[in-house]
């Protein structure tokens, strides 16, 4: 794993150059997104060097990590609002190369559905990944099977309590959701994974320096030949302690 230390605007700065580096050498490139807070700065990023005619997305593909079951894509909470409001209005990809799951549509067929898309398109280039408190990647919980394929999740407490802010009350949180598995995301050629802010140090450590171990989903990443590692000063700090 390679890891990169600076402020939080430095590492979306950073990390955005990966996708500049990516999609100059291979214009139809396939990433792998994510949502929640921590790739806001990158999507920033990415949508300012769009505007500047530094990046195209014209041709690119693009498959989310995950999705709440029984919200509809236009729910103001589900991850299609999210990517449509947060990368894909502000970039020139065509909205029909923008895959998320579906959050009302799920089955384990659909499930396995997703993983032959992916496939098909000739597997993920680049997935972006961050890290929820208990170290899960995607809503693959602790001890979920390093073998998973895109799967139905039942989301822990800790998770929906997590998720809470972005919703009126805890009631309102999905109990459920589908994602890409443990496996999905190692089979990416190359992997990012962010982390901000002192909430995220122990996970981080965790993932870094504990070991590969399904009760740290992330500390997977470990094994990934082309792993990148951002981080802000605050989710670095307890690295080498």
């Amino acid at each position: 794993m390679k890891i990169v230390i600076d402020t939080s605007e430095a590492i979306a700065q950073k990390a955005a150059e990966k996708y500049v580096e990516l999609l100059d050498a291979k214009p139809d490139a396939v990433l792998g997104l994510a949502t929640g807070s921590t790739p806001l700065g990158l999507y920033a990023e990415l949508a300012k060097l769009c505007a500047r005619g530094k990046i195209t997305f014209a041709k690119a593909h693009s498959f989310n990590l995950d999705e709440y079951m029984g919200l509809e894509g236009t729910h103001d909470q589900s991850y299609r609002y999210f990517m449509n409001e947060n990368l894909f209005s502000h970039v020139d990809m065509r909205i029909e190369e923008t895959h998320v799951p579906s959050g009302v549509d799920v089955t384990e067929q659909t499930a396995a559905d997703y993983d032959k898309l992916i496939e098909q398109a000739g597997g993920i280039d680049l997935q972006l990944l961050g890290i929820g408190n208990n170290g899960h990647i995607g809503f693959n919980e602790p001890n979920t099977p390093f073998g998973s394929k895109t799967h139905i999740v039942e989301l822990t407490d800790s998770t929906r309590q997590a998720n809470k802010r972005f919703f009126n009350s805890l009631e309102e949180v999905p109990t459920h959701a589908v994602t890409m598995g443990i496996s999905t995301v190692m089979h990416a050629k190359s992997i990012i994974l962010m982390a901000i802010g002192a909430g995220k140090a122990q996970c981080i450590k965790d993932t870094v320096e504990g070991p590969v171990t399904e009760a740290v989903p992330a500390s997977v990443l470990q094994l990934h030949p082309d792993c990148t590692v951002y981080l802000d000063y605050e989710a670095a700090s307890l690295l080498g302690k």
